[in-house]
């Protein structure tokens, strides 16, 4: 049974993926790497359940 919600959350989806690339504006591939890393790690700590990690994970690499 699957704990990851994929359907659409955002009632503004434009206005995510907008703030997602503004946030990289300007950085070098080195800084927005660092960033997504960032990211990535302050997102899962407020996920915070392994098993919807785990599904997304595979989910990002399938």
């Amino acid at each position: 049974m699957s704990k990851l919600i994929t359907q659409l959350q955002f009632p503004d989806p434009d206005a995510a993926y907008v703030t997602l690339v503004e946030a990289r504006r300007g950085l070098s591939m080195e800084a927005s790497a660092e960033l997504d890393t960032k990211l990535v790690l302050i997102l899962a700590n407020h996920i915070g359940d392994l098993d919807v990690l785990r599904e997304a994970v595979a989910l990002a690499k399938a």
